[in-house]
């Protein structure tokens, strides 16, 4: 009776051991959610906020990060399961690297709606001023009694708000201009611009005095000497410096090429320069945003609604 149980029970625990194989083998665990791309300031990948309150909030970030240098970004995902937030908001802040290299001024504030959770992930370089206790009360405080009443727009925004007037109040480097023009090329158009009537209008009085060359190399000088005591980039300077040379240099080629009088030539640049520069004078508001190099150790803080 004994040996007959015994194989009975041999029998099941071997049936068990096999079905459990089976299906750690057969039916895959679950995947962890892909950090989304960083196309920008504000990312929802729910349609939670609409498209103006998504520009409106971008340019509030946008304006603060040229303001201080910091840079925040804010993520609305459907769920991070099967992680929990912490484990999610890790991974997206070492994928986008929002804030300054080596100053680490960055912060995410990331929303898994159907969780019903949410976390802002602070950098490195702002756990000083945006503690743990000071996050989770931003969130308790501000976010989450928004997000209770449906009122995600107004609660994102109220956060994020908070979020940057307690970064304000720490001393951080200023902002490198240099970099953030580079971070939009929309900024730089009317640069250029600017540029181009120089080169052409104010540096054809050089040229005459001058010649061609030594008053091209004159304007382009004067025209980099402005960019470094207006913008304070050097780089920058030297570019549209060089810009504005080559610019003169040429305008000044073609016009002696073409016929006519001085007046006509003249005339033919005045032409040409607000027909070509009117037509393409408009520019989108698709910018390009990129996170500065910035690192997270996993300050912040979680809550829910």
């Amino acid at each position: 009776m004994t040996a007959r149980l015994w194989r009975a029970y041999s029998v099941v625990a071997s049936s068990v051991l096999a079905v459990a194989l089976f299906l750690a083998f057969a039916v895959p665990a679950a995947a962890d959610v892909a950090v989304p791309q960083l196309t920008g300031r504000v990312v929802d990948q729910t349609g939670t906020l609409s498209s103006g309150d998504i520009a409106t909030l971008s340019q509030k970030l946008r304006d603060f990060e040229a303001r201080k240098g910091s840079q925040v970004a804010v993520l609305i995902v459907p769920t991070t399961q099967p992680e929990t937030i912490e484990q999610f908001s890790i991974r997206v802040a070492e994928a986008w690297k929002i804030g300054r290299k080596k100053i680490d001024d960055g912060a995410i504030l990331v929303v898994a709606k159907n969780d019903r959770h949410l976390r802002i992930e602070v950098g490195y370089g702002l756990e000083g001023v945006l503690t743990d206790v000071t996050s989770r009360r931003i969130i308790d405080e501000i976010i989450t009694p928004k997000f209770r009443t449906g009122d995600f727009a107004g609660g994102i925004s109220d956060g994020v708000d908070r979020m940057i007037r307690v970064i304000d109040g720490e001393p951080l480097p200023s902002p490198s201009r240099s970099v953030n023009f580079a971070h939009n090329l929309d900024d730089l158009a009317p640069l250029f611009i600017v540029t181009l009537f120089a080169s052409i209008g104010v540096g054809g009085f050089f040229r005459a005095m001058l010649g061609r060359l030594v008053g091209s190399m004159a304007t382009g000088g004067i025209i980099a000497a402005l960019t470094w005591l207006i913008l304070g980039s050097f780089a920058l300077a030297m570019a549209l410096g060089v810009v504005g040379f080559i610019i003169g240099f040429i305008a000044d080629l073609f016009s002696a090429m073409g016929p006519g009088t001085g007046r006509s030539r003249g005339g033919s640049w005045s032409s040409g320069s607000s027909g070509g520069w009117s037509s393409g004078s408009s520019s989108s508001d698709s910018g390009g945003f990129s996170g500065g190099g910035g690192s997270f150790g996993g300050g912040g803080a979680s809550g829910s609604w």
